[in-house]
């Protein structure tokens, strides 16, 4: 019992984390904030997570596995798939805001492990896409798929700076 209890601590220290790091940036957040948020006391944190950067490193790998976990879970047919993709990408976006915006911090925070976490996710999120999109016959597969990346990451730029217009005209 006390580990599923020690498990859901940790799970709400990195909750609360992506929550801080979504509004406060990388550099901005502490992880005094991250306990206060949590409800815990700040050294109880560090029995988790030793440092800021590894608490950030497991938020910003939490929101790439979610991302690519949400992808794995479309099931269209091959004319539909490209579409249902894009709205399971929208509703993970509407569901789990955070991770939008910790991705957007990630990849612009400059220290080499984050990098490499950042690195890591969006090619795994990239090559998963294009051989999805290979199997299911869409021509030009390697272009659709660095598309369809370049719009996501579009998107997410979009909803962090809360400037619809970068991607609907209509909404100016």
């Amino acid at each position: 019992m006390a580990k599923s209890t020690k498990e859901n601590r940790k799970e709400e220290i990195l909750e609360a984390g992506l929550e801080v790091f979504a509004e406060k940036g990388y550099y901005n957040a502490t992880t005094a904030q991250v306990a206060e948020k949590a409800a815990i006391s700040q050294p109880y944190v560090f029995r988790f997570f030793k440092t800021k950067e590894e608490l950030f490193i497991a938020a910003l790998d939490r929101a790439f596995e979610r991302i690519l976990q949400t992808f794995k879970n479309v099931e269209a047919k091959p004319d539909q798939l490209v579409g249902k993709m894009i709205e399971a990408y929208e509703e993970l976006s509407e569901s789990h805001p955070n991770e939008i915006a910790v991705q957007v911090i990630g990849i612009s925070v400059t220290e080499k492990p984050i990098q490499d976490i950042a690195k890591k996710g969006l090619s795994q999120i990239r090559s998963y896409t294009l051989e999805r999109f290979k199997t299911a016959g869409i021509k030009d597969s390697e272009r659709e798929a660095s598309t369809f990346l370049a719009r996501g990451m579009l998107c997410n730029i979009s909803y962090f700076l809360d400037l619809p217009e970068l991607i609907d005209e209509k909404r100016k």
